[in-house]
């Protein structure tokens, strides 16, 4: 994540740290996303009711989780757009991981919907006629490709889950229509549900892995790709600093990472060394990823937990 080494260090203190990492959200591809992914799900629902194909209607429940995630993500940007005030002090950044994370319960919900049903096709195959399915599927097909690989270079975790739900689309999509042309040749309607199944389980998987990511957002993790301990020895070779300790590493948002932490000094030190400490740590943190940095500083008389977490290494200092 640490991809601005062009930051100015020049002046103070500087607040605007953590705007290194805030990426121009596509707000207007998402509501074009939007509006396209509406006009799939009425394509295949009416192709699904025609074709009386359960791979149909289960890529259109499949569709429809993706209008949720395409509409809360949508929402989700326009929230991050608002200035932080009194009442929200880190900004509305959150909202975009609750967003996901509501998607992706949403999703595993559809999955077990879809699972029952082709257990019930399994039991009684119904006839399904196949070029409804290949009509559906291709416009749904179409669109997916053209706004999942229009979006793939984002870097927000809201706008990637968004990306995740058209990319799984479109090979459902694909699926429904190479399992179209198996129904042709062979007349056998059991393909539709085993590949329903498919389709299931690729939303399933997918929901999964964002409902873990956001988890451990909301719990105020530390963030994916950082390392608590490595952190932690990059303060300790900052020189003066004697020790560290209640350190706290998390993310407002996905690429948006935050730190806190107390740091011993000499006791003789003037405020003005310190604070090119301060800078100097601020530097070595934007390297690892972490923009926004509250540190506390301490003489070595503070009366302290001796612990990083609660669990390290204790440094007794002899006056």
């Amino acid at each position: 994540m640490a991809h601005n080494h062009t930051h100015s260090h020049g002046h103070g203190h500087d607040h605007g740290h953590g705007e290194v990492f805030h990426s121009h959200a596509p707000v207007g591809k998402m509501k074009q996303a939007f509006l396209f992914t509406l006009f799939i799900l009425v394509v295949e629902v009416i192709g699904g009711l025609f074709s009386h194909s359960l791979a149909l209607l289960s890529d259109a429940g499949h569709v429809l989780t993706d209008i949720a995630a395409i509409g809360l993500s949508w929402f989700a940007l326009k929230q991050a757009e608002k200035p932080s005030n009194q009442n929200m002090t880190f900004g509305y950044y959150r909202s975009g991981i609750l967003a996901a994370l509501i998607n992706g319960i949403t999703l595993i919900l559809i999955t077990i919907w879809i699972l029952w049903e082709a257990y019930g096709r399994f039991q009684h195959p119904e006839p399904v006629q196949s070029t409804w399915m290949f009509v559906s599927a291709g416009v749904g097909l179409l669109i997916n490709l053209y706004l999942g690989l229009g979006m793939r270079h984002e870097d927000d975790i809201n706008v990637k889950s968004a990306v995740l739900h058209m990319l799984g689309d479109a090979a459902a999509s694909a699926g429904v229509i190479v399992g179209g042309v198996i129904i042709l040749l062979t007349k056998s309607s059991i393909v539709d549900p085993i590949l329903s199944v498919c389709i299931a389980l690729l939303i399933a998987f997918g929901a999964w892995r964002i409902v873990k990511q956001t988890t451990v957002i909301l719990m105020e993790g530390t963030p994916q790709g950082i390392d608590f301990q490595k952190v932690v020895n990059e303060i300790k070779l900052v020189p003066n600093i004697k020790d560290v300790h209640d350190v706290h590493l998390w993310s407002i948002t996905s690429g948006k990472n935050a730190m806190s932490c107390h740091v011993v000094l000499d006791g003789d030190m003037t405020i003005r060394d310190s604070q090119a400490i301060l800078r100097d740590m601020e530097h070595r943190l934007i390297h690892l990823g972490i923009g926004h940095v509250t540190i506390q500083t301490e003489d070595c008389d503070h009366p302290h937990e001796n612990s990083e977490l609660c669990a390290a290494k204790e440094v007794h200092h002899h006056h």
